[in-house]
């Protein structure tokens, strides 16, 4: 017999079989016995000879029910069932970036991309030491909206199909 101590509760012995206490629980009645109940303190727990049991019903894979059971690892040994997804590392220029964009989402530009933002910040020659974040932005608001106004608008013709 391995076991140490002459009572363990339900979390205690839900690790000593590798279960999450959830896991435990839904087994408790049909592969796991059922634990005592402290009629004092009304909590259950399991002693030594229960806890052989349990120990038992992990080593061979056979409830006592008698039927047998396939045991996965516990929960936090696992790799996580949704793993956090790995953040890219992000330079200056790249929140510089995000906040550009917001900014210009703010003024009414949703459809620019970064892309744009970056093209713009070329053309226009600004470097983060020349000017602040607000300053930057409105050039590039100026400088975006000038392009936009440049463009020729669509006409009727143009929106004819032959």
């Amino acid at each position: 017999m391995c076991v140490q101590k002459k009572a363990v509760t339900v979390t205690e012995m839900a690790k000593m079989v590798k279960l999450t206490r959830a896991r435990f629980y839904q087994l408790v009645g049909s592969t796991f016995p059922f634990p005592i109940y402290d009629l004092a303190t009304k909590r259950p727990y399991y002693p030594p000879e229960l806890q052989e049991a349990c120990l038992e019903v992990r080593r061979r894979n056979q409830g006592i029910d008698g039927k047998p059971i396939l045991f996965h690892r516990r929960g936090r040994e696992t790799a996580p069932a949704n793993p956090k997804p790995s953040r890219k590392k992000t330079s200056p220029d790249d929140n510089r970036h995000q906040d550009l964009l917001a900014g210009l989402k703010s003024l009414g530009m949703a459809g620019v991309t970064a892309v744009q933002v970056e093209a713009a910040l070329k053309e226009l020659h600004v470097s983060d030491l020349e000017k602040d974040q607000g300053s930057m932005l409105r050039a590039v608001f100026l400088h975006l909206k000038r392009r936009d106004t440049s463009a020729p608008a669509p006409t009727k013709k143009d929106d004819q199909h032959d």
